[in-house]
């Protein structure tokens, strides 16, 4: 069986219309899955860094500001990131967390509702802990209530008291990716407002934020984008919502003059009004020298092949590892999976322990999930070959 396996996986990676992009990045002999926590290093990105430190920093300094385009990166690099998400350009602003960006965007939203009849901001119960504690201190602070909805169950949850929902857009924990143009439908339909946080789905398929009318979304660029650990977060706001959006941190840089230190705010125009303060340009820049690995690629073309690794992966799962060791938290329709397999497994912190001792690296999610995620520029179908079979080996043990 696993010599069959290892034949097909060869003939699917030969076939691979997106094989040469690992030669894009940074790897060794090791089968990298943890890419949905932090990414791979794309190859060139070390010497753009060290231009920026060495001759913008070292050399230009403060005229870099200018002269480096250091000011206008927030938006330039949003403009980067928006075909990925399918969002026409000057909607989508880097900068900050993704934790201050839920902030902005929740706070935000509830401001555009402006009606003190819609009392209720709904979050997903299932929703990675932070999403959570920012909506409950957005919520506190707006005067609204904080309902966490479980996100199969939330179009009977809507009604005439729903200000705004948070949702995750591929759930953290078990990979299940939850119908955003259905629910956002939903939610609009409630008269309220869509928030979705895009951490686990941007750069692994489409997303469609204008095409499903999208308000506010939020998302990091260390996962799938490859940013680098600690790499800015976005906020995207559509722009039929710009003129309005009314942010509760509103720094120097979202000023419309932000250079004439005046003591009055008066908000700039577009995706800036999402900005907040000195944009981290080492960080930054990284990011935007990262975001190179896609020019050319299809957003489409990365979801076939994220879907066809993971079921190849869950094939040989079920193939190689012995009858009721793990059981999948991932869904196995297409439509319900992001790009992560999640396995329930009884003694899940000693099997990712010994995984990553052989050259296989997962994680943990106390108390007994392993998590793979699968980066299709870099992850081939040898790999994920490798991975069950070396799974069921520790397994076995």
């Amino acid at each position: 069986m696993s010599e069959s396996l290892a034949r097909r996986a060869a003939a699917l990676d030969a076939a691979d219309e997106l094989a040469d992009a690992r030669k894009l990045f940074t790897l060794d002999e090791t089968v990298y899955l943890d890419g949905n926590s932090l990414g791979a290093l794309p190859a060139h990105v070390p010497e753009r860094v060290a231009d920026v430190v060495n001759r913008q920093w070292g050399q230009l300094r403060i005229r870099s500001w200018t002269e480096g385009d250091w000011w206008t990166a927030p938006e330039r690099i949003g403009d980067r990131i928006s075909p990925l998400v399918g969002a026409a350009p000057g909607q989508i602003v880097v900068g900050d967390s993704t934790s201050v960006n839920v902030f902005k965007a929740v706070v935000g939203a509830v401001r555009l509702v402006d009606d003190p009849a819609r009392t209720d901001v709904l979050v997903d119960a299932t929703t990675f802990p932070t999403d959570g504690y920012i909506a409950s201190s957005a919520a506190r602070m707006t005067g609204r209530r904080i309902v966490p909805v479980d996100p199969a169950g939330l179009p009977s949850a809507l009604g005439p008291a729903t200000a705004v929902v948070l949702l995750n857009h591929v759930d953290y924990r078990s990979g299940r990716l939850h119908d955003l143009p259905g629910l956002t439908a939903a939610i609009h339909d409630a008269g309220a407002l869509a928030v979705w946080d895009l951490c686990h789905s941007a750069g692994a398929m489409p997303v469609g934020l204008d095409a499903h009318g999208v308000d506010l979304a939020v998302g990091c660029t260390y996962k799938y984008l490859n940013g680098g650990p600690g790499s800015p977060a976005y906020l995207y706001v559509a722009e039929r919502h710009q003129a309005s959006f009314d942010s509760p941190l509103p720094g120097w840089t979202s000023h419309a003059d932000p250079f004439a230190m005046t003591p009055g705010y008066e908000a700039a125009s577009g995706s800036t009004r999402g900005r907040v303060g000195t944009p981290d340009i080492l960080s930054m820049l990284a990011l935007e020298a990262a975001l190179d690995v896609w020019d050319g690629v299809s957003i489409e073309a990365v979801r076939a092949k994220s879907l066809a690794l993971t079921d190849f992966f869950l094939e040989c799962v079920e193939a190689y590892a012995l009858a009721g060791r793990v059981v999948s938290l991932t869904p196995v329709d297409h439509a319900s999976r992001g790009s992560q397999v999640a396995l329930r497994c009884g003694d899940a912190p000693r099997v990712m322990e010994e995984l990553i001792a052989r050259g296989v690296v997962g994680d943990l999610r106390r108390p007994d999930v392993l998590r793979f995620g699968f980066t299709p520029l870099y992850v081939g179908f040898a790999d994920t070959e490798r991975a069950a079979r070396v799974l069921a080996e520790v397994l076995s043990v």
